[in-house]
């Protein structure tokens, strides 16, 4: 399970790089923006809603490596 660790780039204390974290919220925002055909009006809540899931996603992963 280490390897799903390292590839969201998050340390032991739960942290991802700030570059690697931006990186991330800005894919998943560009394709809940996609979905919806661009229409405008919904980018801060795109960009908001993609935060919080690569923030979950990074605790999910790091939650499972210590219960290995």
């Amino acid at each position: 399970m280490n390897t799903q660790v390292n590839d969201l780039s998050c340390d032991a204390s739960g942290e991802m790089t700030p570059d690697k974290f931006r990186e991330m919220v800005e894919e998943r925002a560009y394709f809940k923006a996609e979905r919806r055909d661009f229409a405008s009006g919904h980018e801060l809540d795109d960009w908001l809603e993609a935060e919080q899931e690569i923030s979950n996603q990074c605790r999910y992963w790091l939650a499972d490596n210590d219960s290995s």
